[in-house]
């Protein structure tokens, strides 16, 4: 089926947007030839020359500029005019890409997507949940759900909540090293370090003091980047994590997971929804978004 302008409209933003026609391509689900080729389509149509293109880069020409910024008003339009008298599930459409932690995806959002596909089934939904710093813009998520700090100019940040932290051993970890009732004793105690990027150490034990966070650097033989793994090392008699308490109630309450040392807790940490910036946001991707954040408040109770 042959492109519309509107195809070609999106196609030229995309590019733009992330300086690679690969990388374009990947996100809007298309052959980068099929891009290639749109943007090539809109130069003609409009007369004029949009990106200039090299081996290493891609940057819009002076035109180009000026055409990128009417078009995310138009096409954000567009979106709002095709959903404007739609009421019923079947008829909205589209492309979601979401980011979101490891641990929700897993048990939160997969038992319970099912439910949103069958009120939506035409849009579709793709889910990344590699427990990383996504560049939302570049990668082109539509939203994205974030675990603590959200400091971005880009984006706009809405606020589901925040999870209370809890610091958890294992049984058999408390059994050979003891049971730690000071900041002292940490000093005789290993602790799971979690980083987002492996190299890199993590600032240790943490806990808050008339409202301002400390921390305690702690030896530590295991490191991870992966929230699965840092609640499996625990798990497995590896350290003391820090963790929000709602992924380890259940091991809490079955005597898997003993908490410890809760006069000193971590600051609780912030459950955001992250979009870019944008006049309108398309009606599935603000739909998604309500359903979401009503899903993490039902089963993940916020402070």
């Amino acid at each position: 089926m042959a492109a519309n302008k509107f195809d070609l409209l999106r196609s030229f933003v995309r590019v733009t947007e992330v300086g690679s026609f690969t990388q374009a391509a990947s996100s809007l689900g298309l052959q980068k030839a099929s891009v290639s080729e749109h943007v090539r389509a809109l130069e003609e149509l409009v007369g004029a020359r949009l990106l200039h293109r090299t081996t290493r880069k891609v940057q819009p020409t002076h035109d180009g500029i000026a055409l990128f910024e009417r078009c995310k008003d138009l096409l954000s339009d567009m979106d709002d005019l095709e959903g404007m008298f739609r009421r019923d599930g079947a008829a909205l459409t589209g492309r979601l890409r979401v980011d979101m932690p490891t641990a929700v995806a897993h048990k939160v959002v997969m038992p319970h997507l099912a439910e949103f596909v069958a009120q939506y089934p035409h849009v579709q939904i793709e889910i990344s949940s590699a427990d990383r710093r996504v560049d939302v813009v570049r990668e082109g998520f539509d939203c994205v759900l974030r675990v603590g700090d959200t400091v971005d100019p880009s984006l706009i940040a809405r606020k589901l909540g925040a999870f209370q932290m809890v610091n958890c051993a294992s049984p058999a970890y408390l059994k050979q090293y003891g049971t730690p009732q000071s900041l002292e004793d940490l000093a005789s105690h290993q602790l799971v370090h979690y980083t987002p990027v492996l190299g890199m150490r993590s600032s240790g034990f943490e806990y808050v003091v008339d409202g301002k966070t400390i921390a305690i650097a702690m030896s530590g033989a295991v490191s991870v980047n992966n929230i699965e793994a840092y609640e499996a090392a625990c798990l497995g008699g590896l350290g003391i994590v820090q963790s929000p308490l709602s992924g380890l109630r259940d091991h809490i309450k079955q005597g898997r997971l003993v908490s410890i040392l809760p006069q000193y807790l971590p600051a609780p940490m912030t459950v955001s929804l992250l979009y870019s910036h944008r006049r309108h946001l398309p009606q599935r991707v603000r739909i998604f978004m309500d359903w979401l954040a009503d899903l993490m408040e039902r089963h993940y109770p916020f402070q």
